[in-house]
């Protein structure tokens, strides 16, 4: 299977850490694709008309895009423990577990790019800003549910978001006002699958 990969996408980096998680990540094929917002991706755009990693071409040529999708289908590859539970209170609170982690990688994702903007608006960063720390917020209360969870697409999508913040916001401390969060963020951090997709410039 090809992916469209870079090591500076969180959103591929959720499908890297169920390729590990899901023992899927040999049969991948990693193509080094950029996928900037302002300049859409001819090559790219042949597998995915939205121009956006990540993309999987599987072998018989059918596409999926959209990171979730692409985790569950990996899920459906293999007889391990589930990303995607299919009890349904488990599964509602993993998906909306994924929403959240989901939506702040794209308040952070919007967010940087605000600030790289010459005449940046301050309206929109105050209002990321706010988003940031009310989720930050929202899961300090959840971070003791979410390490008596069985790992899950809620948890990948959590993680990824608070390394993101790390890898691109060095300057927010997040953790200082939320230390369950941080305590459970540095055991994600040690799952091997986390420590072998980390965020890389290039």
């Amino acid at each position: 299977m090809k992916l469209h990969w870079s090591p500076r996408s969180p959103y591929v980096r959720k499908v890297m850490v169920a390729a590990h998680e899901t023992g899927v990540v040999e049969r991948l094929d990693c193509v080094r694709t950029v996928a900037a917002m302002a300049t859409p991706h001819k090559e790219l755009m042949l597998d995915n008309p939205l121009s956006k990693i990540p993309t999987l071409v599987l072998d018989d040529g059918s596409r999926l895009y959209d990171s979730v999708v692409i985790c569950e289908y990996f899920d459906a590859l293999h007889d391990g423990p589930k990303l995607f539970p299919s009890e349904p209170r488990a599964r509602w609170t993993a998906l909306r577990r994924h929403a959240l982690g989901n939506g702040l990688l794209d308040v952070l994702i919007y967010w940087r790019s605000e600030r790289l903007r010459e005449q940046p608006a301050q309206a929109y960063l105050d209002a990321y800003a706010v988003k940031q720390r009310a989720t930050a917020d929202a899961l300090e209360k959840e971070a003791a549910a979410l390490a008596a969870t069985p790992f899950g697409i809620g948890h990948i999508a959590i993680g990824c978001a608070l390394s993101y913040s790390d890898f691109r916001f060095p300057d927010i401390d997040w953790r200082r006002d939320h230390p369950a969060l941080a305590e459970w963020h540095a055991a994600f951090s040690q799952r091997p699958s986390v420590r072998a997709t980390a965020f890389a410039e290039g």
